[in-house]
């Protein structure tokens, strides 16, 4: 087996192996290194109701994966001198509230806006008409003073697409599908409403650990979400979009550096490019974006490698970031992140095997790492047990948390929690309070021993 067939075997390897464990419906993944693609395959189901196969011609929603060809839309403007980062948006839209219009361009593309979060509403459900969505927003209030820090945020991309058709005369949709996608014929559609019938579309599927069953994800999220979640995609025309941006066929070499050059934001410690996220894998930098926990687009610009996850659903955590991260370290062994691996090893182990093994395997790979703190490690996976209604177990990482951390107040917080959680009140209380103990200033600890005090009375 020569080197070529022995690294795409060792990716096909880790893939399923991480698909069976998380029971992944179905899923793609491409890699391309040096502008060719070095490996592209698909996996499992697009519909499990229908058993049917995802294939070159299933299309996957985005989900916010959608923003980098969004944050490229913007830059294609920008690249015309029809729009520029400084332009505040109230040179565009009307009737702004007055706090609004002082936002710009850039503040929108960063998160660094601070307009309140159009998602976060019980009041501006998806289901109600575009216009009324917007006057109920305006009322609402500011969250921070713009640009002090990252805070992701639906409003500003609903805002870019509103922004975007006002300069273009065009609707978002048909200005991105013109200019980035122009001799595409299938394979690429905006819609945001995932019960919405599109011929080729993969089912999305949320897994409820009550039924113990994949269930379809229905929900519609209306067209003013197009922009931020919106594009339903093929790989194979995802992998063509991008050998259009590293042949700077969509954006020239200048106009690319600019939109992947840090914004500063006022408080000095969040770093973001304008609509592209920035991650690091054994201390390299690497950018791009994940989508609805199921999709993740990543660029390793110095290593010359793009890695592209497309899936329909997870079962026990999302591992879209993991994944990108496993198999970038497989084809380019500067990428081997050993402290990620290791991450990803007592993780999986907690969830292929029983309690007792997986601490035993944790134990080992503790004794191997004695200057290691796998404190957020654990903590990570109780809430993922948590999140899937399995207390008990997460019960017992958080317990097994603090017997490796005794004088973390986290630790302790989160343990309470899950007691909280579990309606064992009296032991919650407990461990709220010793994490107050040991650290004063947790005053979410303090909040629920009031609560809890309370609700022991009531009893």
């Amino acid at each position: 087996m020569n080197s070529k067939n022995n690294l795409k075997q060792k990716i096909d390897n880790y893939v399923k192996e991480t698909i069976e464990f998380n029971e992944i419906p179905g899923s793609a993944i491409a890699v391309i290194k040096n502008g060719k693609v070095i490996y592209e395959n698909n996996y499992g189901k697009s519909s499990i109701e229908e058993n049917t196969s995802i294939n070159e011609n299933s299309i996957f929603r985005l989900y916010s994966t959608t923003k980098l060809i969004s944050a490229v839309a913007v830059f294609q403007l920008i690249e015309k001198d029809k729009l520029s980062l400084e332009d505040k948006i109230s040179k565009y839209l009307d009737n702004l509230p007055k706090e609004w219009k002082e936002v710009k361009i850039k503040n929108l593309l960063t998160h660094s806006s601070g307009l309140p979060d159009i998602v976060k509403f019980e009041d501006i459900p998806y289901s109600m008409d575009e216009n009324e969505k917007w006057k109920r927003l305006y009322k609402k209030a500011m969250e921070f003073e713009i640009g002090n820090h990252y805070s992701y945020n639906q409003t500003n991309y609903a805002l870019l697409s509103k922004i975007i058709e006002k300069i273009t005369g065009l609707s978002f949709d048909e200005y991105v599908m013109k200019n980035q996608f122009p001799k595409t014929k299938n394979g690429v559609i905006f819609s945001a409403n995932s019960s919405e019938f599109i011929t080729n579309r993969v089912v999305t599927y949320n897994f409820n650990f009550k039924t113990n069953k994949y269930e379809r994800f229905n929900a519609d999220h209306g067209k003013i979400h197009n922009s931020g979640s919106g594009l339903n995609i093929t790989l194979k025309e995802f992998i063509n979009w991008n050998e259009r941006l590293d042949k700077n066929i969509l954006l020239s070499v200048k106009t690319k550096n600019a939109m992947w050059s840090s914004f500063e934001f006022e408080n000095k410690q969040d770093d973001f490019f304008y609509g592209w996220g920035i991650y690091e894998t054994n201390k390299i930098k690497s950018i791009g974006f994940s989508g609805g926990y199921r999709t993740s687009f990543r660029k390793f610009i110095k290593n010359d490698l793009t890695i592209i996850f497309l899936s329909n659903g997870f079962k026990n955590y999302h591992i879209e970031d993991q994944i990108i991260n496993h198999i970038a370290g497989i084809v380019d062994e500067k990428l081997i992140d050993n402290t990620l691996l290791t991450e990803e090893k007592i993780t999986s182990a907690f969830y292929k095997n029983d309690f007792e093994k997986a601490t035993q395997n944790f134990n080992i790979i503790k004794n191997q790492n004695p200057t290691r703190s796998f404190e957020n490690t654990l903590n990570t996976i109780g809430y993922n047990l948590m999140s899937n209604t399995n207390l008990i177990d997460a019960i017992k990482i958080f317990e097994l948390n603090i017997q490796e951390n005794p004088n973390s107040a986290n630790a302790y917080d989160s343990l309470a929690e899950a007691y909280f959680a579990n309606g064992q009140l009296e032991l919650s209380k407990k461990k709220y309070q010793k994490s107050f103990d040991l650290w004063s200033g947790n005053t979410n600890a303090k909040e629920m021993l009031n609560k809890i005090e309370l609700m022991l009375k009531k009893q």
